[in-house]
């Protein structure tokens, strides 16, 4: 079995579209395909089901993508390994992030963690909510999460690196974008935007808490994938939303942020990893983010993690 071999597949199970395939690996399509053949014909099995209109993967096709995508993840840290020597660290990290709110963070930890270990690639993740993350974080699929408090499975540990405020956020026209500050309850009768309830995001929840806290049930009109897209909603008028404060950087036109007043708490936000990790990358890693996004003075108490 060669290595290009198990590319080609992985390419085409990624595709699922020979020609798309080929142009990715920049080869012809006539040669990918002898290879997927060879392939097959070597592990006597078949692949794919090919007909002139499409290309799925097979049974076997779906068993072999993770061991195969394995395999050129170990070739790649071999070569690593052997370029930068024996003294350094080699290893492949998955960050798992989500939303504006990481925007400032993230680079900070990402160009720290180039600068100081060249051997350890980062994988960045996007579009991870704090539910999605502990669950990919518990089934190793992630190694390091950014979410929030709290995180109730003991197999997580946390590090507080910040904490965040909720905010309204409102088109600027809106009545009630007239005053300084809001309790939650003015704004029991509004339209909501918020995140899609399936993908465990934290200020959703913490939007469908305060609300019941505050005597409603928020009636949400419009889910959208990230805080970019809620909040261009919320300025075109279609309703309001909670969000948090590091999201205000994002200035739409037609949106005004009012703050919340009352007893309602921050959101801490953690990087959340796996306690039975031993991976030197990942230790190398949180190390460096202890440094680069220290724990708030106010956070620092014993049991944070």
């Amino acid at each position: 079995m060669e290595i290009r071999h198990l590319v080609g597949f992985i390419a085409t199970a990624e595709e699922l579209h020979f020609g798309r395939a080929a142009a990715r690996l920049h080869m012809a399509q006539p040669a990918l395909s002898q290879q997927i053949r060879q392939l097959e014909k070597e592990l006597g099995v078949e692949l794919f089901h090919r007909n002139t209109r499409s290309v799925a993967l097979s049974e076997a096709g779906h068993a072999l993508l993770g061991p195969a995508r394995q395999v050129i993840v170990a070739v790649d840290m071999a070569k690593r390994a052997a370029v930068l020597g024996a003294s350094e660290i080699v290893g492949r990290v998955v960050i798992g992030f989500a939303g504006a709110s990481s925007r400032n963070v993230l680079p900070l930890l990402a160009r720290a963690v180039r600068a100081e270990q060249p051997g350890i690639e980062l994988v960045l993740q996007g579009q991870t909510y704090a539910g999605t993350a502990l669950a990919e974080i518990v089934a190793g699929q992630v190694d390091i999460g950014f979410c929030r408090l709290p995180v109730m499975n003991p197999a997580i540990a946390t590090r507080i690196f910040n904490y965040e405020k909720l905010v309204a956020a409102l088109p600027s026209d809106h009545p009630l974008a007239a005053q300084e500050t809001l309790n939650m309850s003015d704004l029991a009768a509004e339209p909501f935007v918020t995140f899609p309830g399936n993908r465990g995001s934290s200020v959703r929840d913490a939007l469908v808490h305060e609300a019941l806290n505050a005597g409603f049930t928020p009636r949400i009109m419009q889910e959208a994938p990230d805080s970019y897209t809620i909040l261009s909603l919320v300025a075109a008028g279609v309703g309001v939303t909670i969000t948090v404060s590091s999201v205000q950087h994002i200035d739409t036109p037609g949106l005004v942020y009012r703050q919340l007043s009352g007893n309602i708490p921050d959101l801490a936000a953690v990087l959340a990893w796996r306690r039975d990790n031993s991976s030197p990358a990942v230790q190398a890693v949180l190390d460096i983010a202890e440094r680069v996004l220290p724990t708030p003075e106010k956070a620092a108490r014993p049991n944070d993690s």
